[in-house]
């Protein structure tokens, strides 16, 4: 039943019976035949196939079977894991993933220190936004995601381990009359963005509205680097981690705006409540001893 499992996951991550089996190296006949006795243990019917469009649809009981079969494999892995290094030798995969402030900013430093500590394990390690970060914690493909959005909390364990302070930047011919007061002097002005999806663009939604600024347009970039170098580049202002851009503003690249209000923000980890990996645990022990929240 694992080999069905696995296959079935294939199917459902390839959405193609062909694709499936060169990924898991199996003939197209064996494909289809694990699902079929995946079909009848189960006896409820988990893809529907076309043949003229020669396409695959996932039905919802092959969503429910998808998620718990990741969990099963997921779960077995880990098992083999442990059973294979019953010495207690810390080894294994640990597959993290971060979005993109902490990837980017935090995170290697966190890796080296870990690495150092265990040199055994080997890392695999995944930087999007928050959003598609916490997909991939839902769907079990990461043991442990740092994230700096809002993402919902079911089925795990969630706590902040950084604090992060949010600055307004511009280039450095932009002037700012602090007694206009930040609404009447960034109103009407060029806003660079993260895309949906990113907590960075979260944050700077929630920073406009709180402040109550209108922006006369918006540029969506993917990354904080792109972010910096268009506000460096004289394209617009933005509201971004102090981590992103303190060093170029000590190289007098770009400007930060000082306010009276701290805006600050959280970063936190999330860890699996149930099949929880025992390196995740290791380096979620790592986050705090690295936290800056009570200091």
């Amino acid at each position: 039943m694992i080999e069905e499992l696995k296959t079935f996951i294939a199917v459902v991550d390839k959405k193609s019976f062909t694709k499936a089996a060169n990924s898991i190296n199996i003939s197209q006949p064996s494909v289809s035949l694990h699902i079929v006795i995946l079909e009848k243990y189960f006896n409820t019917r988990l893809i529907e196939r076309s043949n003229k469009q020669r396409s695959i649809l996932i039905t919802q009981t092959g969503e429910m079977l998808y998620k718990k079969a990741k969990q099963i494999i997921s779960l077995l892995d880990e098992t083999k894991d442990e059973l294979d290094n019953y010495n207690n030798a810390t080894s294994g995969t640990l597959k993290i993933g971060a979005s993109m402030t902490i990837g980017e900013y935090l995170l290697p430093s966190i890796l080296g220190e870990f690495i150092k500590e265990f040199p055994d394990i080997k890392l695999d390690v995944c930087i999007e936004n928050t959003h598609n970060i916490y997909e991939k914690f839902k769907n079990y493909d990461i043991d442990i995601a740092l994230t700096e959005g809002t993402v919902p909390v079911h089925n795990c364990v969630a706590k902040n381990f950084y604090r992060d302070t949010m600055v307004i930047v511009t280039p450095t011919i932009f002037t700012y009359n602090k007694n206009m007061g930040l609404k009447s002097c960034l109103s009407n002005q060029t806003w660079i963005h993260r895309e949906e999806g990113s907590g960075t663009g979260e944050n700077l939604n929630i920073f406009l509205n709180t402040e109550g600024i209108a922006p006369k347009n918006l540029i969506i970039l993917g990354s904080n680097y792109a972010i910096k170098e268009a506000v460096k580049n004289n394209l617009g202002v933005t509201f971004i981690s102090s981590l992103v851009v303190t060093t170029a503003a000590n190289n007098k690249e770009l400007k930060i705006i000082p306010t009276k209000t701290k805006y600050n923000r959280y970063f936190s980890y999330l860890i699996h409540e149930k099949n929880l990996s025992k390196l995740a645990t290791l380096f979620a022990l790592k986050l705090e001893t690295r936290s800056n929240i009570n200091k």
